[in-house]
């Protein structure tokens, strides 16, 4: 039977018909700006959850146009390959810890001063206010990026293979894995220990192959890279707090117009944020994780330490200068 088609149902049959080709012949708009944000932790921490909800927010508020591809778990290298990449422009964004980015940027390192903050909230006061504002400023002066709110990493905690730390006469001669950074080093020599610095992606082979007793991290760290497999004692030390600026490349980030900038700030403002209480969130939880996973935990007097860093902060405070020493005091009191 012939079918006969009015003006109006030909038109509509048209356009439908056009609407499907051109649906199968376009191809989804490429981003303007495509960017990689490296950091050294595995897909499970926060670092990399909460900040594959902020790329993907950053993607939708952009209509599609910065397209910031996440890379954890050291697809990029450590974090000091990672941050001469970002130097160079080879990649545009990453997660530092402050001490780490202390060897590009002296006074990053004042966030992991030995036994200056209690707790985290007591960090966060000083990043918050007038310390982070003056490390941010220094951040910015060395041609880097860096978002003004700094992200949470947490109190490191001390693992060991061979015994607890019970008090400072535990480090002695105790071998221990530090990040590749002067004041981690500096530290742990003060106290009576034998530093090694060991990237944080050979870490779990160098606990397994007993080249180090031991190791200090926050507590996310140690659960979402399995330490706790290579490890039998948890020690809550609390001995240094520990935050992540993100930075990045400088030309890259001005390359964004100006637009883009203020979407793409207040989406990492979220991820800060974010961050923030899921890391801590994870922290509090995971003291009696880690012991339910096999460490035995114990929490050494806090005030026990400081004893034996007199030099230790002497030496500090003539490296950072006495504006950014003055202001680490105005929070933590009189240190040394």
């Amino acid at each position: 039977m012939e079918v006969i088609l009015s003006r109006r149902q030909f038109s509509a049959s048209a356009l439908a018909a056009m609407a499907s080709i051109a649906i199968i012949k376009s191809p989804a708009r490429a981003a303007d700006f495509t960017m990689k944000f490296g950091t050294d932790n595995s897909p499970q921490h926060p670092n990399a959850t909460e900040g594959a909800k902020a790329f993907d927010a950053i993607r939708r508020d952009t209509k599609g146009r910065v397209d910031i591809q996440l890379f954890p778990n050291n697809q990029l290298g450590g974090a000091a390959a990672m941050l001469q990449q970002v130097r160079t422009g080879a990649l545009e964004f990453m997660l530092i810890d402050g001490v780490t980015l202390g060897d590009v940027v002296d006074v990053a390192a004042i966030a992991g001063i030995g036994f200056a903050f209690n707790e985290t909230k007591h960090a966060l006061t000083a990043f918050d206010g007038d310390l982070g504002k003056y490390v941010h400023d220094q951040i910015n002066a060395k041609g880097l990026y860096a978002h003004r709110s700094i992200f949470l990493n947490g109190m490191r905690e001390v693992t060991s293979s061979t015994a607890a730390i019970t008090g400072p006469d535990s480090f002695n001669n105790f071998k221990i894995r530090v990040p590749p950074a002067k004041m981690s080093v500096d530290l742990f020599k003060s106290l009576g220990a034998s530093p090694t610095p060991i990237a944080f992606n050979e870490l779990y082979t160098a606990l397994q192959t007993k080249i180090v007793d031991g190791q200090e991290n926050p507590l996310a760290n140690i659960d979402t890279a399995h330490f706790y497999e290579v490890q039998k004692y948890l020690s809550l030390t609390n001995h240094m707090w520990s935050g992540f600026w993100l930075i990045g490349n400088q030309d890259s980030w001005n390359n964004l117009p100006p637009d883009l900038r203020p979407i793409v700030e207040r989406n990492f403002q979220s991820y800060a944020m974010a961050q923030r209480k899921a890391t801590d969130s994870l922290n509090v939880s995971l003291a009696q994780g880690l012991a339910a996973k096999g460490l035995k935990v114990n929490s050494p007097p806090h005030d026990t330490f400081k004893p034996r860093l007199g030099s230790y902060y002497a030496k500090w405070k003539g490296e950072f200068g006495n504006d950014a020493w003055t202001l680490l005091e105005k929070y933590c009191g009189k240190l040394g």
